[in-house]
């Protein structure tokens, strides 16, 4: 059987993903940076390709949604 793709989601269940995505973020990070130090770029420079990696857009822009949805 199929989902129902719109059962209403509960504000403890947007919160709950809102606060996985940023732990995920966070250990994405921190596990770039390390990689940049052992490579001996600069921070500065990792953390300009960080703002730029598309995998941390993902997460931004749906972290932003998800906010969006808490508000509603």
């Amino acid at each position: 059987m199929s989902e129902n793709l719109t059962t209403p989601v509960s504000a403890a269940e947007i919160e709950e993903v809102i606060l996985e995505l940023e732990q995920y973020r966070e250990r994405l990070v921190n596990e770039m940076l390390q990689m940049a130090q052992k490579a001996k770029f600069s921070k500065k420079a990792a953390m300009e390709h960080l703002s730029r990696h598309p995998e941390i857009a993902r997460i931004d822009a749906a972290i932003e949604k998800l906010r969006a949805q808490q508000i509603q």
